[in-house]
């Protein structure tokens, strides 16, 4: 019986404004991982490679419940932040892939979408732990409002060596579906049509993962831009 994998790649670029990157990323056959770090440099270049460098062991350590790896992955980079004592952190977004199943876990404002196979649409896979989208959930600001709030990228929660509460679920995937996952370099600047547009239309991998970050820069952002795509696939 063929098993599943993902194909994945990861793009980054430090933008037209910041003098350096703190978002990291790990893409691998079984795990994909995104971290923004917050806190200003170093502190956050620190803390998102904290999250990678715990989370990456995970890639060769097959587990039945990949929701709960993950989470208790997160929780020891949540210590290692903690003995690192500079008060910064990072957002998380992960997949786990163990069979026809993919773990998902979720910290920040950071970005998981789905384009299943043969679907004509993408679907958002999280939530933005963020003031705009509390505001959003009371009725407060409308989703287009928020995407040009001032205040849209003021997070409510992070891992920073402090408690948080981590968004878990287990997802069944198939061969045809195709993961992204991106920092909000991207999801702030480019529209979800356009995003999953892109992701229908552009086959290649790579072309595909430089062509959203392209987006990014073209529509004006001023932050990092890191994406992650990934194809599931059978072997």
């Amino acid at each position: 019986m063929p098993r599943l994998i993902l194909q994945a790649v990861t793009v980054t670029d430090v933008g037209p404004a910041r003098p350096n990157n703190e978002d990291a990323a790990f893409a691998g056959q079984r795990l994909v991982v995104i971290a923004d770090g917050v806190g200003g440099m170093p502190a956050g270049e620190t803390a998102s490679q904290i999250v990678i460098e715990t989370l990456r062991g995970l890639e060769n350590a097959d587990s039945a419940d990949p929701a709960a790896a993950l989470a208790g992955a997160v929780e020891q980079a949540n210590a290692r932040i903690a003995a690192e004592g500079q008060g910064a952190g990072t957002t998380v977004t992960a997949g786990l892939l163990h069979g026809d199943q993919l773990g998902l876990l979720h910290v920040g404002d950071s970005r998981g979408y789905l384009l299943a196979a043969g679907a004509p649409d993408m679907v958002r896979l999280t939530r933005d732990d963020t003031f705009v989208q509390l505001l959003v959930d009371r009725g407060a600001l409308t989703a287009e409002e928020a995407r040009g709030h001032p205040r849209r990228s003021v997070i409510t929660q992070a891992v920073q060596g402090e408690s948080y509460q981590a968004a878990t679920a287990l997802l069944p995937v198939e061969a045809g579906d195709r993961l992204l996952l991106c920092s909000d370099g991207l999801s702030d600047y480019v529209e979800d049509a356009t995003i999953g547009r892109t992701l229908r239309e552009v086959a290649d991998l790579d072309a595909c993962a430089k062509e959203l970050v392209a987006q990014a820069l073209a529509a004006g952002t001023y932050d990092n831009v890191t994406v992650v795509v990934a194809d599931v696939v059978a072997v």
